[in-house]
C-alpha cells in the first residue's frame, strides 16, 4: 500500500499520509470551508512535518510505516487506521483507545476533514499512481483539538461555579441581612447564627431582639427563655433593654419559672401573650405586672388558672394607694378563663384603669355585679367583649351604656337574658356605636333594630343571626337608616325573606358581606343583591345559586 503525499502549504515539504479505503472516499470539495470560515469555539491545525525538519527525515519515516515498522504512536495509529481488514481494524480501534486523547486525534485524522481539492477521487479501493513529484495540487489534512475534559452534567457543577453561586448572599450588606433575618422567628433566627462568624454577628444583632416569638407544644419554653435572656443581657447585665414582645402562644410546657424569667430580665416589656398556657398561674402573672412597668398588651386567655390581674403584695406596699394607676395594660384578653368570677374583675378593675380593649368571652361566672365594678373604674373602653356570658343580662347593658360614645364594639353574642330593653339603653348612650354582635339572643326583635338603626347609624357591622324574632320589617329600618353597613348576618333568621334582602341591597351600595345561611331566600333575591352590591360576598345554602 502506497502512501499519498502531504505537502504542508508553507514548506512545501512533503508528509507522507497511508491512502483512504474506498468507504471513506469523498468527492472533491466535501465538506470543504474555506480557510477564513472557521467554525467560533473550534482550533485547526495542520499537519506539517515531523520535528526532525528534512525532507529526507520525512521519507525514512514514510518508509518505516509501509514497512509497519513506526517509531511514534502517531505513525502506529496511523498506519493501523488504513489497514483494510476489519478484524485487525476492530482490534486496533480497541487498543487505540487506551492511549492519549490527544495523540489519537492526531494520528487518526476525520475522513471528512481531508481535504484534497484538486486530487483525482479514490477508485475500487486502490488510489492513482500519482508520484510526489506528480502532485500539482496541496492536500491540507484538518483536524480537531481534544475535547476539554469538563463536566456536562447539568447537575453537576465546578467547585468554582458552586463557590460563585453559594457566595451571592455574602455579597449582601449588613444592613439587607439584617431586614431579611427580621421576618424569622425565634427558632429560626437561632439557627442562622449557627452558619458562620458573620451571621452569627448579625443574628444578635439588638434590633432583631425587641421581639421573642415561640410557638409549639412540645419546645422547652423556660429554658428556651432563660438561655436567650442571658445571651441579650451581656452588653447590659442582668437586663434586656431591647425586648419589649414575647409571644409564647400555645407552648403548653410554660410554667411560672418562664414567666419569673421574664419579669426578671425584660423590665421594658410591652407586650406579652401566653394564650392557651394553662401552667401558669396568678402569682407569675402578678410578678410580670408588677416588674415590667411599661406592660400594655397582655393576653392570658384559655389560662383556666388565672382569676385575676393584680400587683403583688410587695410592690403594693411601695405604692401608694392610688397604686392601681401604676399598671399602663391597655388591652387585656382573659376569654376562657372559667374560673374568673365578680370579685376577680372587682380587682381587674381597680388595677388596670387605662383599659381599652376588655375581651371576657366565656367567662361563664361573670354577672351583672362585676360589669357596674368595671364600669366605675374603666372608663375609657372602647371594646368590649361579654359573649357566652349567661348570667349577664339587661341590668348589665344599663352599666355597660355608661361609656357612652366612647364605645365602639360590643359583644354579646348568646347572651339569652339580653332583650329590646338591654338594646334600648346601649343605642340611646353609645351613638357612636360600629360593630354590635348579638347573635343568638334570642329576646331581640324587630323594635330593638328600630332602635339601633335610628340612633346608631354609623354603624358598619351587624350579627344579629339565630334570632328568630327579627323579620323584614327590622331589615327595612336598617336600609333605611344604616347606609353605611358593610357587613351583615342573618344566619338562621327564620322571619327574613327575599323581600327584606332587596330592601338592603337597593339602599346598602357598600355591603361587602352577607351571610344568609339557612334562610328561605330565593335566586332571584340573591340575585339581585348581587347585581346592586357587586363587591359583596355572599354566604348562602342555596344550591341553585352559584
Amino acid at each position: 500500500m502506497r502512501p499519498v503525499p502531504l505537502r504542508n502549504r508553507k514548506s512545501r515539504k512533503a508528509l507522507f499520509l497511508p491512502s483512504l479505503p474506498p468507504s471513506l472516499a469523498l468527492a472533491p470539495g466535501a465538506n470543504q470551508k474555506p480557510w477564513g470560515q472557521r467554525e467560533q469555539g473550534q482550533e485547526w491545525s495542520l499537519l506539517s512535518e515531523g520535528r526532525k525538519g528534512s525532507a529526507a527525515a520525512a521519507t525514512e519515516a514514510g518508509g518505516q510505516a509501509r514497512q509497519g515498522k513506526g517509531s511514534s504512536s502517531i505513525s502506529s495509529d496511523v498506519s493501523s487506521s488504513t489497514d483494510h481488514t476489519p478484524t485487525k481494524t476492530q482490534r486496533n480501534a480497541a487498543t487505540s483507545e487506551d492511549s492519549d486523547l490527544s495523540m489519537r486525534t492526531l494520528s487518526t485524522p476525520s475522513p471528512a476533514l481531508i481535504c484534497p481539492p484538486n486530487s483525482h477521487s479514490l477508485q475500487n479501493g486502490k488510489s492513482s499512481s500519482t508520484s510526489s513529484s506528480s502532485v500539482t495540487g496541496e492536500t491540507i489534512a484538518m483536524v480537531h483539538s481534544p475535547p476539554p475534559t469538563r463536566l456536562t452534567h447539568p447537575l453537576i457543577r465546578s467547585a468554582s461555579q458552586l463557590q460563585k453561586e453559594q457566595a451571592n448572599i455574602n455579597r449582601l450588606p449588613d444592613q439587607s441581612v439584617i431586614q431579611i433575618f427580621s421576618f424569622l422567628p425565634t427558632n429560626q433566627l437561632c439557627r442562622c447564627a449557627r452558619v458562620c462568624r458573620r451571621w452569627y454577628n448579625l443574628a444578635w444583632d439588638p434590633r432583631l431582639w425587641r421581639t421573642i416569638r415561640l410557638m409549639g407544644e412540645t419546645i422547652n419554653v423556660d429554658r428556651a427563655l432563660k438561655v436567650l435572656t442571658r445571651r441579650l443581657c451581656q452588653d447590659t447585665p442582668n437586663v434586656c433593654l431591647m425586648l419589649e414582645t414575647v409571644i409564647v402562644s400555645g407552648c403548653r410546657r410554660l410554667t411560672d419559672r418562664g414567666l419569673y424569667t421574664i419579669a426578671q430580665y425584660c423590665p421594658e416589656l410591652r407586650q406579652l401573650e401566653v394564650s392557651g398556657c394553662y401552667n401558669i398561674s396568678n402569682e407569675a402573672v402578678f410578678d410580670v405586672v408588677s416588674l415590667c412597668p411599661n406592660l400594655e398588651h397582655l393576653d392570658v386567655s384559655g389560662c383556666s388558672k388565672v382569676t385575676c390581674i393584680s400587683l403583688t403584695r410587695e410592690a403594693s406596699i411601695k405604692l401608694s394607694p392610688m397604686h392601681g394607676k401604676q399598671i399602663s395594660i391597655c388591652y387585656l384578653d382573659m376569654s376562657d378563663c372559667f374560673v374568673l368570677e365578680d370579685e376577680g374583675l372587682h380587682t381587674i378593675a381597680a388595677h388596670c384603669t387605662q383599659l381599652t380593649h376588655l375581651y371576657l368571652r366565656r367567662c361563664i361566672r361573670i354577672t351583672d355585679e362585676g360589669l357596674r365594678y368595671l364600669m366605675i373604674y374603666c372608663t375609657f373602653i372602647r371594646e368590649l367583649s361579654v359573649s357566652d356570658c349567661r348570667f349577664v343580662s339587661d341590668f348589665g347593658m344599663r352599666e355597660i351604656a355608661k361609656l357612652e360614645s366612647r364605645l365602639r364594639y360590643l359583644s354579646i353574642a348568646h347572651c339569652a337574658r339580653i332583650t329590646d330593653v338591654g338594646i334600648r339603653y346601649i343605642t340611646k348612650y353609645c351613638s357612636k356605636l360600629r360593630y354590635l354582635n348579638a347573635r343568638g339572643c334570642e329576646g331581640i326583635t324587630d323594635h330593638g333594630v328600630e332602635y339601633l338603626a335610628k340612633n346608631c347609624t354609623k354603624l358598619k357591622s351587624l350579627d344579629i343571626g339565630k334570632c328568630p324574632l327579627v323579620s323584614n320589617i327590622g331589615l327595612e329600618f336598617l336600609a333605611l337608616n344604616c347606609f353605611n353597613l358593610k357587613r351583615l348576618s342573618l344566619k338562621s333568621c327564620e322571619s327574613i325573606t327575599g323581600q327584606g334582602l332587596q330592601i338592603v341591597a337597593a339602599n346598602c351600595f357598600d355591603l361587602q358581606m352577607l351571610n344568609v345561611q339557612d334562610c328561605e331566600i330565593s335566586v332571584e333575591a340573591l340575585r339581585f343583591v348581587k347585581r346592586h352590591c357587586k363587591r359583596c360576598i355572599i354566604e348562602h345554602t342555596n344550591p341553585a345559586f352559584f
